[in-house]
């Protein structure tokens, strides 16, 4: 599957964005869908997740009640929507995919580790001002 990421761009603080990831390639719906964001000398952060129904929806503690991500199988898309931005918010944003056989016991610590996703789009640049 390939993944396309957009929506990024500059925003100030208590602003929104919604960042896209469009799919083309294998079937979509095989895949649960992360959204992960970096900043310079860090690792790839899981902010948000959706598994290939549309449930199992999880995210960084620090975006709850901020953040809210959706997909729509039929177009192949992702969405993530960012609202109450605030400048630790700043990042690249990627979204990746990883198809998954089953969800265990470790699946909480699984899907936010960046090393467990197969498939990346090019990320999204998201810049909050204060």
């Amino acid at each position: 599957v390939q993944l396309q990421a957009s929506g990024g761009g500059p925003v100030q603080a208590g602003g929104s964005l919604r960042l896209s990831c469009a799919a083309s390639g294998r079937a979509f719906n095989r895949y649960f869908i992360g959204w992960l964001r970096q900043t310079p000398g860090e690792e790839r952060e899981f902010v948000a997740g959706i598994k290939e129904s549309g449930d199992g929806i999880d995210y960084l503690e620090s975006v709850k009640g901020r953040f809210t991500i959706s997909r729509d199988n039929a177009e192949n898309t992702v969405w993530l929507q960012m609202n109450n931005l605030k400048p630790e918010d700043t990042g690249v944003y990627f979204c990746a995919a990883q198809e998954r056989e089953y969800y265990g016991a470790q699946w909480y610590y699984e899907k936010r580790s960046p090393h467990t996703y197969q498939y990346w789009g090019q990320g999204t640049l998201v810049t909050v001002s204060s």
